[in-house]
């Protein structure tokens, strides 16, 4: 067991982080306040490297592993969470085409996205489907040699800015989750459109939207696999992405108790610093443990899938652990601050408010324990 990184890990890491410091946390105020979307920052990230870090060789990319991303990630995570998910997007939606796409659809769509500063996005969740992937009501009906797609998507992030989306729809919609086909779908198809930029509680240079397919017409050389396999091929996205995710949730809680660290330093209280008292120091003490555990689920997740051997349970604990912890270290980050931890002026109110999606979004933290139980109970 060796927890020791390779000289190029290193490296990425390092860049990762000095981009954060540097190039990300010195607009994050300003796009968490507008909302506008950090399209030069993220040029600087794909122009260094930062974007698309999974994307094989043979289509151009670095075709770094899991635990690549996720030391990446854990850094740009800790510049802001909202420009980071501007980055994981694009992974996202790579991700189906990266386990599931022929040598063409790769060649095709992925390779453009080490050629050119593009984003992609991830079509799964609908207004009235987000945990129940079964549900969905968007149709995949084939006419000859394309299909005819029609449904709605929800909170959507890249949607306004994507190249192409990837989308799960069904091709028989008497057989639930069987019954479900991935498609790669170019944004600029006839039919398709974005709704309003959704204003969020948090992460807010996140560009976040509904998407509306209304007879759009897909070729069948888009069909990523068979037709059925959708829901498989997306789950087998979610092993490679939730680890990501997760990442990001230690890189927030990492901020988080960072400034509450040195909150703690500095702020006299009763006549001696905050950490003095122990009511204080027992809650940082918390924040930094739990945060190494989460790293620790994080980083033995990437590992395993990287070795070839199936993570899904571990990358549901890493999620659901690393999500908890980043929203607990916020909230205590506030507490420690006190009433100047409610106010916009310093930084842990919007670290609170980053955090929450984490619970949320590839997955609630109550999906994850179903998962769990379900590897524990029936695997």
């Amino acid at each position: 067991m060796d927890f020791n990184l390779s000289q190029e890990q290193r490296q990425f890491k390092e860049l990762a982080q000095d981009f954060a410091r540097n190039e990300i946390r010195p607009v994050t105020a300003h796009h968490d306040e507008t909302g506008e979307f950090p399209e030069a920052v993220l040029r600087k990230a794909w122009e260094v490297g930062l974007m698309n870090t999974h994307i094989p060789e043979s289509c151009g990319g670095l075709g770094l592993g899991v635990l690549d991303g996720v030391l990446v990630g854990e850094e740009t995570a800790w510049g802001c969470t909202g420009i980071s998910t501007a980055i994981e997007a694009n992974t996202l939606a790579e991700a189906p085409v990266i386990v599931a796409g022929n040598d063409a659809q790769k060649a095709k769509y992925l390779g453009r996205m080490t050629e050119e500063f593009l984003f992609a996005a991830y079509g799964v969740t609908e207004p009235n489907a987000g945990s129940d992937v079964a549900s969905i009501g968007t149709t995949a009906v084939r006419k000859g040699d394309h299909y005819v797609l029609n449904g709605e998507k929800m909170w959507i992030t890249n949607a306004s800015k994507a190249n192409w989306f990837f989308v799960l729809a069904k091709t028989d919609p008497d057989k639930a989750h069987k019954g479900m086909t991935g498609f790669i779908v170019d944004a600029d198809s006839e039919g398709l459109s974005c709704g309003r930029k959704e204003w969020n509680m948090g992460q807010r240079a996140s560009d976040t939207r509904a998407v509306k397919l209304e007879d759009v017409c897909v070729p069948v050389e888009n069909r990523l696999g068979e037709e059925g396999e959708g829901f498989t091929i997306a789950m087998k996205a979610f092993d490679i992405t939730r680890p990501l995710v997760a990442s990001g949730a230690v890189g927030l809680a990492r901020a988080a108790f960072e400034h509450a660290r040195e909150y703690a330093r500095e702020r006299v209280s009763m006549g001696k610093p905050l950490y003095a008292h122990q009511a204080v120091s027992f809650m940082i003490a918390d924040m930094a443990k739990d945060i190494e555990a989460a790293r620790l689920l994080v980083w033995q997740s990437a590992w395993t899938i990287d070795q070839g051997i199936r993570n899904t349970k571990l990358a549901s604990m890493a999620k659901c652990f690393a999500a908890d912890t980043a929203h607990r270290v916020a909230s205590d980050a506030v507490q420690v601050f006190g009433g100047n931890g409610f106010n916009t002026e310093y930084p842990v109110e919007k670290l609170l408010r980053d955090s929450k999606i984490f619970q949320i979004y590839e997955g609630t933290s109550q999906i994850q324990r179903l998962i769990i139980a379900k590897e524990i109970f029936t695997r």
